[in-house]
């Protein structure tokens, strides 16, 4: 098992290694060049800027079993269908039974944004939120951890 993270809009890349140093367990960290990263845990790589090119590399190193960490619907998608978990960076999991009412909330949101109309504001992100997302990790890891 290892943890892929979508790392460009991530604002939980310092919990999710925090955690997973815990647990030992290994983290990707996928990024285009444009964001500079450094980490002296995971392993860092840094693609062309592009359309979906961290989505690609992404897939490409997701096996069943691991955990993607994304607040991108579409990539959650193709994770699910690699038999793997995915955590949106709010705390809680894509699944099968709620990915697709998320694309089609996505699909509509894109549709009002073409149009010009205002989409509702988007809350700042506040320390509870990441406390809330580093007790989901924390538990899903304890859970698929055996010492």
């Amino acid at each position: 098992m290892k943890i892929l993270i979508d790392a460009d809009a991530s604002p939980v890349k310092n919990i999710i290694i925090q955690v997973a140093k815990k647990y030992q367990i290994p983290v990707i960290i996928v990024s285009n060049y444009n964001h500079r990263m450094t980490s002296d845990y995971a392993r860092i790589i840094t693609i062309d800027e592009g359309r979906d090119m961290a989505d690609h590399e992404i897939i490409n190193h997701t096996l069943p079993g691991d955990l993607v960490v994304t607040q991108d619907y579409g990539l959650a998608s193709l994770v699910l269908m690699k038999k793997a978990d995915c955590l949106h960076q709010n705390g809680w999991f894509y699944t099968n039974d709620n990915i697709d009412g998320l694309l089609m909330q996505r699909q509509i949101s894109q549709k009002i944004r073409r149009s010009k109309q205002r989409n509702t504001h988007i809350a700042k992100r506040t320390e509870k939120d990441n406390d809330v997302f580093e007790k989901k990790l924390d538990e899903y890891l304890k859970s698929r951890c055996q010492f």
